[in-house]
């Protein structure tokens, strides 16, 4: 197996710690369902890069998620217990931790990269929870 980047592809990290690149593709995160049994004890390692706001909120349940900043800025939203935080994620190499069950979004303060490790089992995508009712 040779070097790859994760501009192109993502890596599933299965309940074995056993790690399998996936490459990108516009449906890769139906197929990540589908393939690795709606991502059951998995984690995903992931880079995005954003030059626009998040358009949705999302939430894991099963786990933390971390974010590593490599490039840019941007201002993470968590939605805690009725609560609206703001972080902002500013400087190169910064790590935000976002606690299992948070919900959360972004907006881009200059064209961002980020590093993700997903706890991706029963993640969940989702409009402004401030504006949901319970």
């Amino acid at each position: 197996m040779g070097a790859m980047t994760l501009d192109e592809h993502c890596i599933v990290m299965d309940a074995k710690l056993t790690a399998t690149p996936v490459a990108h593709t516009p449906t890769m995160y139906q197929e990540l369902d589908a393939r690795f049994a709606q991502f059951q004890g998995c984690v995903l390692l992931s880079q995005h890069r954003f030059t626009e706001d998040w358009t949705c909120w999302e939430m894991h349940p099963h786990g933390d998620e971390v974010l590593y900043l490599l490039a840019g800025a941007a201002s993470l939203y968590l939605y805690v217990n009725g609560a609206e935080q703001c972080v902002e994620f500013r400087q190169t190499g910064s790590v935000l931790v976002i606690p299992k069950g948070v919900w959360h979004t972004a907006k881009v303060e200059a064209d961002c990269t980020i590093l993700f490790i997903t706890p991706g089992e029963g993640t969940r995508n989702g409009p402004d929870p401030r504006t949901q009712s319970s």
